[in-house]
């Protein structure tokens, strides 16, 4: 009985220490909800004074309670032992004007929560985190204060945990340090095996040092709730893998780090860190249409960019990838040539196409693949002796051409801060004002990563030297696209992803016909796209025989409203689009856009967008499928209902499939309406691409 007793007693003391400690964690609690009160974020401090969050959309947790901490070098780690001095609610509605983009204005309506804290115990440090709550998703950040006798912090780890509530379905990619060129993979959460993803045979250079994924990484709830994980103004700070925790179902911040000098990031205080992104939706289209990532980065800082016209480009640059011809001179077959480039220049101004990018023209060639060092290969100013620049920039100027500039770095990026003044000032000096960078080859210094925070910081170093000269920069071989375009408008375009060089010559078979209505949800997310569109000898005869385009000619067409990007490359040998009708497409559409609608899509297997060009308001559609043939039903109700309007549909062929007869298209004529509802099939690997212009 005595024992009985004692048991319900310590029952009973469970119970009332379990109470209070409820009590004492919810004591601090503060909550920030998006303007029409769909996503909420609680903030708490637990019983030890260690910060935590969580996040609920539609009253059903998304992120579930989650710690946030830091370690130092030379100083104790910050993350517990903390207080609350203040907190403060403010709400921002703003719209705004891209001056290039998938839509003329934004809108930035947020509620913002900022927390002060303050460490109880010596050295008393004073830490902020902000919390802002968007009504397609939620951002945090960190502020680091002045420190008494403290001038800098070395940050060892940053500890920023998302718990999951679930193990959902997961599109991604290893967080790889040097790159972002590998297939997605679709998974269960905790099925995540990065490091499995190592060694791959046709990646010049990956470093992957544990399960981590890279970000944008999306996924799908069970209940068909949709969220993407990012970063948002990455800026003198490293790029941020996220760690995976199967068991836990978890994931927690892991930024890429420098083993030159031990570290991940150093900073001066005062400074804020990154935001830390979570766009939510009901469905996967809206995911596209999510501006949280620009919308976290500060206003334009360049003022009037109107030296820089989006555009379509054809290019030397595929036949490299083909091997009908080569970068350097010293091959017997060097393609940028004077003579080559004005065919170009002659083939654009007859085409509706405004640039001409040549690869190849300047020296050093010869040494930039498969040397240890390649620190002073490159001459960025000095072309070889049969590429007359100048009489080029004259010639293209008299057609209305724009030759676009290309400065391959070979990942020596010290040799290219010593010369980019002078670059830029000759480009300057040539009216030319876009330049395609490169940074093919593991990182020159050794122990540096394209994702750490030096080569963040050359990125941003090219970007500002770049706009001093009114030139903007499509970078290859990236850091992320995390909105700074919001704030650096000449950051134009970048790849950041498997290109559609990778069917030429992977090992691999080169991009499946899912890969970009897997894109589209997953990197497009964090900005435009140097995808390089367009071919249509889809099995690269006579070049390749052992690789194709594993999609039909009517996706081709569609890519160049499906995967947006202010620039768009009309890819393949000029000759090929010689007497195909199909090019009129290409002619046609825009690049600049004043809307965008999502119409449809689901992630790795569809797609649909519909945008209007900024200049004529006449609308683009494209549409464009995996390895599994759909009908797709649109409706034109995005149209404008007073109008009618003049259709013409490139779609696959009868017999159309990726692989078994990929070129067969079919173009016809039709009349829409805001009323009008038109269902198309899609073949296997297949596309739509619809023109709609505004009858008279």
């Amino acid at each position: 009985m005595i024992q009985k007793r004692f048991q319900k007693f310590l029952l009973a003391l469970l119970i009332i220490t379990v109470y209070s400690c409820a009590k004492q964690e919810s004591k601090h609690n503060t909550t920030v909800t998006s303007p029409s009160k769909n996503i909420s974020i609680d903030f708490w401090l637990q019983t030890d004074g260690s910060p935590t969050y969580s996040v609920t959309h539609r009253n059903k947790a998304i992120i579930d309670t989650s710690a946030i901490s830091f370690d130092f070098k030379d100083q104790i780690s910050l993350g517990k032992d903390l207080e609350i001095l203040s907190t403060t609610t403010t709400t921002q509605d703003e719209t705004w004007e891209m001056p290039w983009g998938e839509q003329k204005e934004v809108r930035n309506h947020y509620n913002e929560l900022i927390v002060n804290l303050k460490e109880k115990k010596a050295p008393h440090r004073l830490f902020n985190i902000y919390f802002r709550s968007y009504d397609d998703g939620i951002a945090l950040r960190y502020e680091f204060l002045n420190q008494e006798g403290v001038n800098e912090v070395i940050i060892l780890d940053e500890n920023t945990q998302f718990n999951l509530t679930g193990d959902h379905k997961t599109w991604w990619i290893p967080g790889d340090w040097d790159i972002y060129e590998h297939l997605y993979t679709e998974s269960s959460f905790t099925a995540i095996d990065a490091l499995s993803k190592a060694n791959h045979p046709s990646l010049g250079q990956t470093h992957i040092p544990e399960n981590a994924v890279n970000t944008p990484v999306t996924m799908r709830t069970k209940d068909g709730v949709h969220l993407s994980f990012h970063e948002a103004n990455l800026t003198d700070y490293a790029g941020m893998t996220l760690k995976v925790d199967p068991k836990n179902t978890s994931m927690t911040s892991e930024l890429v780090g420098s083993k030159r000098y031990g570290y991940k990031v150093k900073r001066a205080l005062p400074f804020k860190t990154p935001w830390r992104t979570i766009q939510i939706s009901d469905n996967a289209a809206d995911l596209i249409t999510s501006k949280l990532i620009v919308n976290l980065n500060e206003p334009n800082k360049l003022g009037d960019v109107s030296w820089f016209k989006p555009k379509k480009y054809v290019g030397i640059w595929w036949e490299m990838h083909l091997g009908k011809s080569s970068w350097d001179l010293a091959s017997g077959k060097h393609g940028a040539t004077t003579e080559n480039t004005k065919r170009h220049i002659d083939f654009a101004a007859a085409n509706n196409i405004d640039g001409v990018l040549v690869e190849g023209w300047n020296t050093g060639w010869e040494h930039w693949i498969g040397f240890e060092d390649r620190e002073g290969v490159f001459d960025f100013v000095t072309p070889y002796p049969d590429y007359d620049l100048k009489e080029l920039a004259k010639y293209s100027k008299e057609k209305d051409v724009e030759i676009i500039m290309h400065h391959e770095t070979s990942a020596a990026p010290r040799t290219y801060d010593q010369q980019m003044n002078q670059a830029y000032a000759l480009m300057d000096s040539l009216d030319i004002r876009s330049v395609k960078t490169g940074y093919v080859g593991k990182i020159i210094p050794k122990g540096e990563y394209h994702h750490g925070q030096w080569m963040v910081n050359h990125y941003r170093n090219a970007l500002e030297t770049a706009a001093k000269y009114n030139v903007a920069i499509n970078a290859h071989e990236p850091i992320k696209a995390t909105g700074i375009r919001r704030t650096y408008p000449n950051a134009i375009s970048r790849e950041g992803l498997r290109g559609q060089e990778f069917n030429a010559w992977a090992a691999d078979g080169g991009n499946p016909p899912s890969h970009l209505p897997t894109v589209a949800f997953t990197r497009m997310l964090a900005g435009p796209i140097d995808f390089t569109p367009g071919v249509f000898n889809i099995k690269l005869a006579p070049y390749k025989d052992n690789n194709q385009i594993n999609t039909t000619l009517a996706h081709q067409l569609a890519l160049y409203v499906v995967i947006y990007s202010p620039i768009q490359m009309a890819c393949d040998l000029i000759e090929n689009y010689e007497n195909q009708p199909a090019f009129q497409f290409i002619r046609d559409v825009a690049v600049d856009w004043n809307q965008t609608k999502v119409l449809n899509g689901e992630i790795g297997d569809f797609v649909t967008i519909a945008r209007q060009d900024r200049i004529t308001g006449n609308w683009f559609l494209g549409s464009i499928t995996d390895e599994n043939p759909r009908d797709i039903t649109i409706d034109f109700s995005f149209l404008d209902t007073s109008k009618t309007y003049d259709v013409v549909v490139y779609k696959d062929g009868k017999d159309a499939h990726w692989d078994k007869n990929p070129t067969s298209i079919a173009i016809e004529t039709i009349t829409v309406n805001a009323n009008s509802k038109e269902t198309f099939h899609l073949a296997a690997g297949g596309g739509l691409a619809i023109s709609l212009i505004e009858k008279e």
